[in-house]
């Protein structure tokens, strides 16, 4: 007899549940009936969505070509400020993508989800990463940012562009709330259905955003989801990003800031977004 198959069933679980990898896990559901049982129980999952793990791990799925690019307007930011963001890219994919694939899983309890790329359209040498933290809607978002990176500052002397540079700052930080937003519509319907969940991570494949809900954020969306009696608000649907409140920025911004490794950012920039209820000035916005 193999001596695998001597292995209790909590074991091989728990060996699964170091496996983690979604697609990986679907194949080894395929070996033999006992890893067909075992593998819904694993609690830890990573899940790459992208073409490939729709399409192979889901073989009966309708679903095909999944990855548009998506220009559209976020209403509910732009008239905070004078001149509209540039549009961004977006994958338009359907909260039932995510939750079909995971369908099988009945005792997720950690999920790291990574995307193809990032959403927010940067200029050459420019960089931005951001988190942001949700419950029921967000919670808080850190945005930290920099138009460019080298071993002498180029910055113009008493602020000359600081016009062009706030305008900027302003679009790194709407592009990063679009995209955090679309994520946690992306994975609301998996949330939902998966009440046992700890702990949700989205991030992209480069780093430059990340989406987490703790257990506590979980908690607060399934209770409202279960308030609402299933009824989908027309604004999510409709713009395929979760409702984000009216939110307070405090803003700081160096137009050169030298690091300890004498590498100058030019046009460095934190911003930390909460909504306005409840907010608690940490400086000047």
């Amino acid at each position: 007899m193999d001596v695998f198959d001597g292995l209790p069933d909590a074991i091989v679980v728990d060996i699964l549940n170091k496996v983690v990898d979604v697609k990986t896990l679907h194949r080894c559901s395929s070996v033999c009936k006992r890893f067909n049982s075992l593998v819904p129980q694993s609690e830890s999952l990573f899940f790459r969505l992208d073409q490939d793990v729709t399409t192979e791990s889901r073989p009966d799925s309708p679903v095909s070509n999944i990855f548009q690019s998506l220009v559209k307007s976020f209403q509910g930011f732009l008239s905070l400020f004078s001149k509209p963001a540039k549009p961004i890219r977006f994958t338009n994919l359907s909260p039932n993508i995510p939750s079909k694939i995971l369908s099988r899983f009945d005792r997720i309890k950690n999920l790291e989800v990574e995307l193809p790329g990032g959403d927010v359209s940067l200029e050459k040498g420019a960089a931005v990463k951001w988190k942001a933290e949700f419950g029921k809607t967000l919670k808080t978002c850190v945005v930290v940012a920099f138009r460019s990176a080298s071993t002498v500052s180029s910055s113009p002397p008493d602020g000359e562009s600081d016009a062009i540079g706030l305008e900027t700052r302003v679009v790194w930080t709407i592009s990063s709330l679009m995209a955090a937003s679309t994520r946690h519509f992306l994975m609301s319907e998996v949330v939902k259905e998966h009440k046992e969940m700890e702990s949700l991570v989205m991030h992209d494949v480069g780093g430059e955003g990340t989406v987490v809900m703790g257990t506590e954020g979980l908690r607060e969306f399934r209770k409202t989801e279960e308030a609402r009696g299933g009824e989908a608000d027309e604004r999510v649907v409709k713009n395929r990003r979760s409702v984000v409140p009216k939110v307070r920025m405090s803003m700081r911004h160096a137009p050169s800031l030298k690091l300890k490794s004498g590498i100058y950012l030019e046009s460095a920039t934190l911003v930390i977004v909460r909504p306005s209820e409840g907010y608690s000035d940490v400086g000047d916005d």
